[in-house]
C-alpha cells in the first residue's frame, strides 16, 4: 500500500505533464478502441452466419445467374430442409447517396431460413399476400421514416424502371449485433415482370440459400450439391454462409488492413509520447536515485518505481479512454448505423484497451530505467545542488 501511495505521489509530482500525458494516452485509447469496433463491423455479418445454411452460387461470379430450376434439385439432396431463391436487385431510393442493400427472394421461404428476425404474425401475413409488398429492417426504417402500408418506389440499376412497393412488414433481430438494414421482396415480382420486359433474364436465380438438418454435415452437402451440378451449362460453388460473407469482406480487404494500420500507429505514436514524460521524469531525478543507491537501494528497486510510475501514467489514461469508448461508440452508431450493422464494444477490444495501455507503461519505461540504473552515484550527486 505504502508503495502504491508513493507511486501515485510521484507520478503527479508535475501535475500538469502528467495530466497532459493521461489525456494523450487517453485519446489514443479511445481511437484505438473505436478503430477496432469498425473492423468487428465488418465482420458483424460473419459472427451472425449460421451454420445451418449454405449459400449457392455459379462457379464462375456472383454475377453469373443460374437457372431457376436448380431450386428443386438442390432440394432433393440429402440433409437439404428449405431453398429460397435470391437476387441482388440494387435499386437505388431516390438517389446513390441512399444506398441499402435490396433483394429479391422467395418470402415464405426466406422467412423460415432465419428465425433470428422477429416480427409480428399479421405483418407477415400481409408481406406474403401482396405481390409488390416489402419488408425491411427496422434501423432501414428508421433511417427513411418509413411505416407500414406506405408505398415507395426503387429505380432499378440492373433491372431497369421504376419498380413500386409497399411496406407490408418491420422486422428486428433477436442479437444487437444482427443486421436490420436489409430490404426484400417477392422473388415472383421480379421474375414476372422480368417475363413481360426482358424475357432472356427470367428464370434466374443470382443465388440459392440453402437450409440444412445439421451444421456438422455441410461440407458433405455442399459437395453433393456442386456434383450434382457438374458439367453443366452453369456449374455451382457452395459455401457456407459464413465463407460466403468473408468473401464479400474480401472485397474491402483494403479498407480493413488500413484501419488496422492506424490503429498500430496510433499506439505507437502514443508510446513515443509517454515514454518523452517518463524520459524528463528520469532525468529530473538522477540526484534522488543516487542517494538511494547510496543508501543500498539496488536497481531492481529502483526500476520499480520508474515502472510503476509509468504504469499508474499510462493506466489511468487506458482506464480513460477505455470509459469514454462507450458514449463514443453510442455516437459513432447513431451516425454511422447505415453503414455497419451494429456498432458495438466487445470485450475483446477492452482487454486490447488494456493490455495495449500496459504496454505503452511498460516500453516507455525500459529506456529511462536502464539510463537510471547505469549512472554512477558520484555523477548523480554532482546533479544535486
Amino acid at each position: 500500500m505504502f508503495l502504491l501511495r508513493l507511486l501515485f505521489k510521484n507520478a503527479f509530482r508535475h501535475r500538469l505533464r502528467s495530466w497532459l500525458t493521461i489525456l494523450s494516452i487517453a485519446i489514443a485509447i479511445l481511437a484505438f478502441g473505436l478503430l477496432r469496433t469498425v473492423v468487428d463491423g465488418f465482420y458483424s455479418g460473419v459472427k451472425n452466419a449460421s451454420v445451418n445454411r449454405l449459400v449457392t452460387r455459379n462457379a464462375i461470379s456472383m454475377t453469373f445467374p443460374m437457372p431457376a430450376s436448380y431450386e428443386t434439385r438442390i432440394k432433393q439432396v440429402p440433409g437439404v430442409r428449405e431453398v429460397s431463391a435470391m437476387n441482388w436487385f440494387g435499386g437505388i431510393y431516390i438517389d446513390e447517396k441512399h444506398f441499402f442493400a435490396n433483394f429479391a427472394v422467395e418470402p415464405q421461404n426466406f422467412v423460415n431460413l432465419y428465425p433470428e428476425y422477429i416480427y409480428p404474425s399479421d405483418q407477415l401475413k400481409n408481406f406474403l399476400r401482396d405481390r409488390k409488398g416489402a419488408a425491411v429492417g427496422r434501423k432501414l426504417a428508421e433511417r427513411f421514416g418509413w411505416k407500414l402500408g406506405e408505398p415507395i418506389v426503387l429505380k432499378g440499376t440492373i433491372h431497369p424502371g421504376n419498380w413500386e412497393f409497399v411496406i407490408r412488414m418491420i422486422y428486428t433481430t433477436r442479437d444487437e449485433s444482427g443486421d436490420e438494414r436489409l430490404f426484400f421482396f417477392h422473388w415472383d415480382y421480379l421474375n414476372e415482370t422480368l417475363r413481360r420486359t426482358a424475357p432472356g433474364r427470367a428464370d434466374h436465380a443470382g443465388a440459392f440459400i440453402v437450409g440444412i438438418d445439421r451444421g456438422d454435415l455441410a461440407p458433405s452437402i455442399a459437395a453433393e450439391i456442386d456434383r450434382t451440378f457438374a458439367n453443366s451449362m452453369a456449374e455451382t460453388l457452395t459455401e457456407t454462409e459464413k465463407a460466403f460473407n468473408l468473401n464479400f469482406i474480401a472485397m474491402a480487404g483494403s479498407i480493413i488492413t488500413i484501419v488496422r494500420l492506424v490503429a498500430l500507429v496510433v499506439i505507437i505514436i502514443i508510446i513515443a509520447v509517454a515514454a518523452n514524460t517518463m524520459s524528463m521524469t528520469s532525468r529530473e531525478r538522477i540526484g534522488e536515485y543516487a542517494v538511494l543507491k547510496t543508501l543500498g537501494f539496488g536497481g531492481w528497486r529502483i526500476g520499480t518505481l520508474i515502472f510503476g510510475e509509468s504504469l499508474v501514467i499510462s493506466l489511468s489514461g487506458a482506464a480513460i479512454g477505455i470509459l469514454a469508448t462507450f458514449p463514443a461508440a453510442q455516437a459513432f452508431r447513431h451516425f454511422l448505423g447505415s453503414i455497419f450493422p451494429a456498432f458495438i464494444v466487445s470485450h475483446q477490444t477492452i482487454v486490447y484497451d488494456a493490455v495495449s495501455g500496459a504496454i505503452v507503461g511498460v516500453l516507455a519505461a525500459i529506456v529511462p530505467t536502464w539510463r537510471s540504473i547505469q549512472i554512477r552515484i558520484a555523477d548523480g550527486l554532482r546533479r544535486i545542488g
